[in-house]
């Protein structure tokens, strides 16, 4: 089921009432609530991969115990074991078909030809996000961070949560766990928080995010017939698509949870007005960025064990996540683009400049340095994209090559509108509104008068109405 759908406009406020009303009189009634709610929710899409959800979670809820014994070397076979199932899962429907065509090429560099058994089977929705909790989970009692569950239930609903369970935020056990456990009442407060999140997360993908995706399609389908200036402009249009999609995406999911009284990790934290490379990632999907740093940076030893070896982690963590993205090479070579990026400020000791502060916190605007470190960071993010939107690397690598040679040979394309301007209707409003929201990117602020606030409700919400009926899915869906 998709968020931006009218089946989901009907299945979330069903459950809200029953939740709230009907299950409410004990925590295990509303707990298996939520759980079959979940499983109905993600059946939806397809209940033929309900199988695989399940034994996912059955699997890792069992390996918990095991893990949790006072002999390490059980402990460790049964993490192994864990690590070896969940990858395991994600090798076979996500990595397979990619890797089997790589010995495929490779074998033919060679002369020798082998054809290939190929999986002919879509790629099961929220796989990578549901195996990194479970994962997560059984590290986390190996490491002796958190203690196995008993309850399945309660274990259940903490990998398969509905609002994260598709696309994040990829939730921690110590954090998302003690809330299952714990009785939860009714906060009015919470609930139009939550609200306005899913108003304004609804609005950033349905009304901004897909209707960029057509100048973002059209652009990058015919960018070899296009000027450098139109591409440069479907680049940008890019970049506020896969930011409205995902962020939109993260903010329902942070909505809906509030809604039930449960608060998630944050995924986002306006990653655009960034100051440099590594600023863009402690704001750009969050939860998997702290996940490969926990899970695997820190172990590979950091940046503790000197610089060779925090160049090494870098580049294996950036890799990584490229490789998270989808089995291809032209996500391959996006992260590590980015560890391109980042290298220079490990080796200049300036990667953790930007941890806690704001851009212009305590003023309207940037300063003309502050200003001039976002456009450079994005600039750099948005070449990035490029990568990551294209379908191969030759084609990222064509359009990027298009953009430089078309603009010294016609240098005067620039006093001209360019193809896909119109995309400025949409990102400006949203960058507008970002700014003033930058301070705290959870809480949403109503105006004060009653009646704006209730305009600015309606138009959101019919804005949203006229373009729910196309329910494009969500990017990270594919991932």
């Amino acid at each position: 089921m998709l968020f931006n759908s009218f089946e989901f406009l009907l299945f979330l406020p069903v459950v809200f009432i029953l939740y709230w009303f009907v299950f409410n009189k004990k925590l295990l009634w509303q707990n298996a609530l939520v759980l079959v709610a979940s499983y109905f929710f993600y059946g939806w899409w397809s209940w033929q991969f309900m199988g695989l959800l399940m034994l996912s979670t059955l699997l890792d809820y069992v390996y918990g115990f095991s893990v949790a014994s006072p002999d390490r070397k059980r402990a460790r076979f049964f993490l192994t074991l864990s690590i070896i199932n969940n990858l395991g899962i994600l090798g076979i429907f996500k990595y397979y078909n990619f890797f089997a065509l790589q010995f495929q090429q490779g074998f033919g560099l060679l002369g020798i030809h082998i054809d290939p058994v190929l999986l002919n089977v879509a790629l099961p929705v929220g796989i990578s996000f549901y195996t990194f909790h479970g994962m997560s989970y059984v590290f986390d009692i190996y490491r002796g961070h958190q203690k196995p569950i008993r309850s399945f239930v309660d274990y259940a609903v903490f990998v398969s949560f509905f609002p994260l369970l598709v696309a994040g935020p990829i939730e921690r056990a110590n954090h998302l766990l003690p809330q299952v456990q714990r009785p939860r009442y009714f906060n009015f407060t919470r609930a139009m928080q939550g609200c306005r999140l899913i108003l304004w997360g609804m609005f950033k993908k349905v009304v901004i995010a897909d209707s960029l995706s057509g100048t973002v399609d059209m652009i990058f389908t015919n960018y070899h017939e296009l000027n450098a200036f139109s591409l440069i402009m479907g680049a940008i249009a890019f970049s506020f698509q896969i930011y409205g999609d995902f962020s939109g995406y993260s903010d329902i999911a942070l909505g809906t949870a509030k809604l039930f009284g449960f608060e998630l990790l944050s995924n986002f934290k306006f990653p655009y007005f960034s100051r440099d490379v590594a600023e863009f990632w402690r704001r750009w999907h969050i939860s998997l960025s702290s996940w490969f740093r926990d899970y695997l940076y820190i172990p590979l030893g950091g940046s503790k064990h000197g610089k060779y070896k925090a160049i090494r982690n870098t580049f294996i963590i950036f890799l990584v996540s490229g490789f998270w993205h989808g089995a291809s090479w032209n996500f391959i070579a996006w992260g590590a683009l980015h560890a391109c990026g980042f290298l220079p400020l490990l080796l200049l000791n300036r990667n953790r400049k930007h941890v806690s502060d704001v851009v212009a916190q305590d003023s309207a605007l940037p300063s003309l340095k502050e200003f001039w470190q976002m456009l450079t960071t994005f600039i750099f993010v948005t070449i990035a994209w490029i990568f990551f939107r294209a379908d191969t690397i030759s084609q990222a690598a064509g359009y990027i090559k298009r953009i430089v040679v078309n603009s010294m040979q016609q240098p005067s394309q620039f006093l001209h509108a360019p193809m896909g301007k119109g995309a400025l209707v949409y990102i400006v409003p949203m960058l507008l509104m970002d700014w003033t929201l930058r301070r705290n990117e959870r809480i949403l602020a109503a105006p004060r008068n009653k009646l704006v606030r209730y305009i600015i409700y309606y138009i959101l919400f019919a804005l949203i109405l006229l373009n729910l009926g196309k329910e494009n899915s969500f990017i990270y869906f594919q991932f």
